[in-house]
């Protein structure tokens, strides 16, 4: 659910762009993904962008949903 949500946050940012703000899907996908990318944006240096921690986040959580998914099925 946190990749679709990460997704769907995304994709409002590129069809939505500067008022992405006022969306209200935006807003609620940007409440359920944020304790994620404070994570990421802790563990990266400052000058990274938003969008570099959204784009690691996800790249996160799907590698960490394949992983789980390759253990329970070999394992």
């Amino acid at each position: 659910m946190l990749g679709l949500c990460l997704l769907g946050q995304g994709a409002l940012y590129v069809l939505a762009g500067a008022r992405r703000q006022d969306n209200y899907m935006y807003r609620l996908f940007s409440l359920i993904t944020s304790p994620p990318r404070k994570v990421i944006a802790c563990l990266l240096p400052e000058a990274v962008g938003s969008v570099l921690i959204g784009v690691l986040t996800f790249v996160l959580v799907l590698v960490l949903w394949l992983g789980l998914a390759f253990v329970r099925k070999f394992v």
